[in-house]
């Protein structure tokens, strides 16, 4: 007997992609629920986002991106698109402490000058002993506008449990700027590196070319100590790439800053998720 072969209905999206969208789905809504964003509340927010995708991404050539259209591509009542067309996006602003703490991190892991003999930022003395002694101060004033005094820049350092002080020296607490505390700065890297990361692997389950490097390697029924272990490796191997990829782009961002073409931005992520087995997951293939 022949296979049943399984069809769509007009409309009807791929079941691979809803099953995949499920999948990417439940672990934000587990973080809306813990932050009471209820569904009426993120229903909200999805319809503003469909009309402004929909009026940014998907215009037709030399023709005007009209309500009735957006509403053909969304869904979304005309009623509502006119009055979202009409409001200014609600994103929020990067906070000062990112937009600072970015760029010195950047610099102190990528700098020689930074770098003990080991390759290890130093702990940098809080002000410069004698001219042209690096220190604290000299590495803020690299990086911050003339009015933003290096103490504030540590207080918030201190803060975001980036950097301890240690007598008359500040240390770098992590070997890239990851803050352990302060909900707005984690939530802005949240954002950022997880809408790159879809964006990738949305760039390349629309056929997009050249494709984007998006892989990953996966591991079923590991003891906790192999899982350990390979954790420690991920988290060695990881930090080596990220402080190449910093150091490289540093030193070309100093070398195109007289290139005329249209600048771009790259963001080069690394991660690792430690979880229990799914059972759901287990026939599925290692290597992604």
């Amino acid at each position: 007997m022949a296979k049943k072969v399984s069809r769509l209905k007009p409309g009807e999206p791929p079941k691979s992609l809803v099953a995949a969208l499920r999948t990417l789905l439940r672990p934000l809504v587990r973080l809306l629920l813990a932050h009471g964003i209820t569904l009426p509340a993120f229903t909200a927010l999805l319809k503003s986002l469909y009309v402004e995708v929909a009026e940014q991404e998907f215009p037709i050539p030399g023709k005007p991106q009209t309500d009735s259209r957006i509403n053909l591509l969304t869904g979304v009542h005309r009623k509502d698109i006119r009055r979202l067309r009409r409001e200014s996006p609600n994103d929020g602003a990067v906070p000062a402490s990112v937009a600072v703490g970015t760029q010195l991190v950047a610099k102190w892991v990528g700098e020689q000058k930074y770098l003990d003999e080991t390759g290890a930022p130093k702990a940098l003395p809080i002000r410069k002993a004698q001219e042209g002694e690096v220190s604290f101060e000299q590495l803020v004033g690299t990086v911050a506008r003339q009015d933003l005094r290096p103490r504030v820049v540590l207080d918030e350092l201190l803060r975001l449990g980036v950097a301890e002080v240690d007598g008359n020296c500040v240390r770098l607490n992590v070997d890239a700027f990851i803050p352990e505390r302060g909900f707005d700065e984690k939530a802005f890297y949240f954002g950022m590196n997880l809408g790159d990361h879809i964006a990738a692997g949305v760039h390349n389950l629309l056929g997009g070319t050249p494709p984007l490097f998006e892989r990953s390697v996966s591991y079923h029924k590991l003891s906790s100590a192999s899982v350990k272990e390979l954790k420690e490796i991920a988290d060695q191997l990881g930090m080596q790439a990220l402080k190449t990829i910093n150091n490289k782009a540093m030193e070309m961002k100093r070398r195109d800053v007289k290139c005329p073409e249209e600048k771009q931005r790259i963001n080069f992520g690394i991660y690792l998720y430690v979880g229990d087995d799914n059972p759901e997951h287990q026939d599925q293939p290692d290597e992604k």
